[in-house]
């Protein structure tokens, strides 16, 4: 094998839904595979699933939302330890902890490449709650970050950022992807329901993902249109920024949403909606967003980092400013009010999800961008299609 490589995530159900596609690209370049996640066994299957494809499983103690730091120490020392005991020659983590403390561990190993893939800020730069935590988790960044070969990020806004707040040093280059990518042959572009009009948001049920105003904007319209739906699925996530079981469970009883819970396949679900909705604060790009687009639904999200990449705006959806329930409700009564509109938008959001979101595509930018050789050049992205790089 040419390379050994050790990707480092924070939610096990995350390996297979959204890096699926690309620990596979990695395997079809020759390279030895492994991964480091926590509460591996809590994901049915998974294990066997990497297993099928050469691919090593490792329970690591990291807790996502937690802030004990002799927690952190350990999951520190148990990286450092399971990076001697695999030696790999590339480390990729993503998502703030893996990043932070799978870099500095990959440094303190000697890991010749190091690359760190930001897929999003995270509560700690978008709650409500600034403070310690904030200053806490940038100095960690700016360490950490110090100490890569090359940062991904998920939109230009995220890029900016980092580089404004000295998180991510001058010498260090940076690129941005198109988000984690759909594979648009898995999400096939669906007919839209032919009935009063299906709203629906997939999301962990936080305050920064919009959940209360898509509630708030669904009650308005269904005061005036009780035929009008409005669905949700996700779950009540262990984040300072949660929903409350008993906000949801009112939305429910009074019936301004149906709450589909926590699907394993979300594509039943967009194949019954309408219109895609996501009020999120900040997003790195948002992963549903670009499912629902590429099965042919329009979009409403936020004008906000990450979030305004995937749509433009007029074309195949709708932009709203980021809290604005008033403005939501004028977006999804147009659909309301113009049937034509969502199959036209709808269209053009499956030509956007092509064009640009195609999982191949953004996993050839970064197999190129890591020097890992693509074993497919038919799915290498043109030069004008590159996104652009910051270098130094």
């Amino acid at each position: 094998m040419e390379h050994r490589i050790l990707l480092i995530a924070g939610f096990a159900a995350s390996v297979s839904t959204f890096r699926g596609t690309l620990i596979r690209a990695l395997r079809d370049s020759r390279a030895a595979v492994e991964v480091g996640v926590p509460g591996v066994d809590e994901v049915t299957g998974l294990r066997h699933e990497l297993a099928s494809i050469g691919v090593a499983l490792h329970d690591i103690p990291l807790q996502r939302a937690g802030t004990n730091p002799l927690a952190d120490i350990g999951l520190l020392a148990t990286l450092f330890e399971l990076m001697r005991s695999v030696r790999p020659t590339i480390t990729l983590p993503y998502t703030i902890k893996p990043v932070i403390y799978g870099t500095i561990a990959a440094w303190l190993a000697r890991v010749p490449r190091r690359y760190a893939l930001v897929t999003g800020l995270g509560y700690a730069f978008t709650g409500a709650r600034q403070g310690l935590v904030t200053r806490l988790v940038r100095l960690l960044y700016r360490f950490a970050l110090r100490r890569t070969h090359k940062v991904f990020f998920q939109n230009p806004d995220d890029e900016s950022l980092f580089r404004q707040l000295g998180l991510l040093p001058a010498n260090i280059p940076s690129v941005v992807v198109n988000g984690s990518g759909v594979d648009v042959a898995q999400f096939p572009l669906h007919p839209l329901p032919a009935r009063e009009p299906v709203f629906l948001l997939i999301a962990r049920l936080l305050g920064d993902k919009g959940v209360r105003e898509y509630a708030e904007a669904a009650r308005r319209i269904k005061d005036a249109d009780p035929g009008v739906r409005f669905q949700l699925v996700g779950w009540i996530d262990s984040n300072p920024d949660a929903i409350a079981q008993s906000e949801l469970d009112a939305w429910v009883a009074d019936g301004t949403i149906e709450f589909l819970g926590k699907l394993d396949d979300v594509r039943p679900a967009i194949a019954a909606s309408t219109v895609y909705v996501l009020p999120s604060y900040r997003e790195g790009t948002p992963r549903t967003v670009l499912e629902a687009m590429a099965m042919g639904r329009p979009i409403i999200t936020t004008d906000a980092p990450g979030c305004r990449e995937t749509v433009i705006d007029g074309e195949n959806g709708f932009l709203v400013p980021v809290q604005s329930v008033d403005a939501l409700v004028d977006a999804m009564l147009k659909f309301i009010e113009d049937p034509a509109l969502a199959p036209r938008m709808g269209r053009r959001s499956r030509q956007i999800a092509e064009d640009k979101y195609d999982v191949h595509k953004v996993n050839a930018v970064m197999l190129r961008e890591m020097g890992i050789r693509d074993a497919d050049d038919g799915r290498r992205m043109n030069d004008d299609r590159r996104p652009e790089s910051s270098e130094p």
